[in-house]
């Protein structure tokens, strides 16, 4: 049977709804509109005489059928990307073309990649690179991602990792003003009597700080009436005097060097896992990943 424009076109389209399970973030990665793909599926059922995919109003499953097709185009379909980007490597670095497609932690969007896209964007004019910020234990796999970055230690044990950089010391912070208010704690257990902003994770659980000194290990879960997922509000609101966070000395470095934060429990400090980037290790690496691996590793932004 021969294969036309419109098949590969189609298969496309339907690989695309499979992987996300919606038709929004599908149109997302093709740069089409949602009501553009599900007339496209719909008019590839009818030649087809097959239906694919379920919707509803709230969910997009994928028929017996549909689940047989999926399972043949995956590997096909990876086996052309990589041949496509293979030419990248041919290709002298700024006439690289393609896009890298990334989820990452909040952090890592921070602390790694603001600092070094600038410079791969001047080295790689051509490579579009297209990030999804989310502290969700998201899958990869299924968002259409190329990679993801998180701390080791949350990295899916069924993907390639990389480090990306050394491993961070995590202090507690507050205001001047709320120290002189409350005090300052001298042991972890002292955060009883303090506010401190609870962590929420991407699977919805919280954080229990963690300390560390000599031989002894405590995992505290604090008090407080404000529970956070973004740094950045995190910050804002510990220097506005609300209460004690908890982050990677990274992220709190310039506030501290301005005078607005104070570091607590110094000599309790831990050191958590770096960055790591992750893939799956049945796919070729896309070329403009590596160059941005490589970048990182190169300019080195948190100086570890």
């Amino acid at each position: 049977m021969r294969i036309n424009r419109t098949d590969l076109a189609d298969l496309g389209t339907f690989l695309a709804i499979a992987r996300h399970r919606s038709f929004r973030r599908a149109g997302l990665e093709l740069g089409v509109s949602a009501s553009a793909l599900s007339h496209a599926l719909k008019a590839m059922e009818a030649r087809h005489g097959v239906r694919f995919i379920n919707r509803t109003s709230r969910s997009v499953t994928l028929t017996a059928a549909g689940e047989d097709l999926l399972a043949s185009l995956e590997a096909p379909f990876a086996a052309i990307g990589s041949a496509l980007d293979v030419l990248n490597q041919h290709r002298e670095p700024t006439k690289a073309i393609g896009r890298i497609r990334l989820n990452v932690l909040e952090h890592a969007s921070t602390l790694l990649l603001a600092p070094v896209l600038p410079l791969f964007h001047e080295r790689h004019p051509k490579i579009e690179v297209d990030v999804r910020v989310s502290n969700d234990l998201l899958d990869v796999v299924e968002t259409g991602a190329d990679a993801g970055i998180r701390y080791g230690g949350s990295v899916p044990q069924d993907m390639v990792a990389q480090r990306l950089s050394a491993d961070l010391r995590w202090v507690v912070v507050g205001a001047p003003a709320y120290f002189d208010r409350h005090g300052t704690p001298d042991h972890p257990r002292d955060l009883a009597a303090h506010r401190c902003m609870r962590i929420r994770l991407g699977d919805e659980s919280l954080y229990r700080w963690e300390f560390e000194r000599a031989d002894e290990a405590i995992a505290l879960d604090v008090p407080g009436a404000v529970t956070i997922d973004n740094t950045q509000f995190g910050l804002a609101l510990a220097v506005a005097g609300g209460g004690l966070a908890y982050l990677p000395e990274p992220c709190v470095a310039p506030s501290v060097e301005r005078g607005e934060l104070r570091v607590a429990l110094a000599d309790w400090a831990p050191m958590g896992p770096g960055f790591h980037v992750y893939f799956p290790g049945r796919r070729q690496l896309p070329t403009g990943l590596r160059f941005l691996i490589d970048l990182i590793r190169e300019v080195r932004p948190l100086n570890l």
